[in-house]
């Protein structure tokens, strides 16, 4: 059974055609979109801000969803994929953008549409991340564009093979 707990009078909303792993942890102000995946160890902590997620999002084993207090919340827009053990904390993110496994996000930053943050990548306070590239290394850097072939065939592919792969997972 998930832990599922409201914080601060704030209970996590959660759709019915969302998977959320047995050992996953969603608690305070979260609400999360339709089709949305939480996998094994994911933790979501809305307890000192608020976390909105959109659509189609899924949020892989291990990784951390966090806000910082009374200054930045989180925010995900649709069709985002959070890789394993990545750390995204008090950013916005917009859609169609893939999280790669290992990765930190800082407050404040800014990960626009159509962009892919590499495995291992370490966005700094503050940064903006533009629309249609990728970023890598430590600091995270503009390392190049991203053609639409490559947003259609990972992007897209990895959000909606995480849709089926839930549907695996639910009674």
């Amino acid at each position: 059974m998930p832990i599922i707990k409201a914080v601060r009078g704030h209970q996590p909303q959660i759709p019915d055609d969302c998977y959320v792993a047995e050992n996953a942890t969603i608690v305070g102000e979260v609400s999360l979109g339709k089709q949305c995946s939480i996998w094994f160890n994911a933790v979501l902590r809305g307890d000192v801000h608020f976390i909105k997620i959109g659509n189609k999002v899924n949020i892989q084993d291990g990784a951390v969803i966090h806000a910082t207090y009374q200054k930045s919340p989180t925010t995900i827009g649709n069709n985002v994929s959070i890789g394993h053990n990545a750390i995204v904390h008090g950013c916005t993110i917009k859609d169609n953008v893939l999280i790669g496994m290992g990765s930190i996000i800082m407050d404040d930053c800014i990960i626009e549409s159509n962009s892919i943050i590499a495995a291992g990548a370490v966005v700094t306070k503050n940064t903006t991340v533009e629309s249609g590239s990728i970023y890598a290394g430590v600091p995270a850097k503009k390392v190049k564009d991203i053609s639409k072939k490559l947003i259609s065939g990972e992007i897209d592919r990895i959000a909606n093979n995480y849709v089926e792969y839930s549907s695996w997972f639910k009674d």
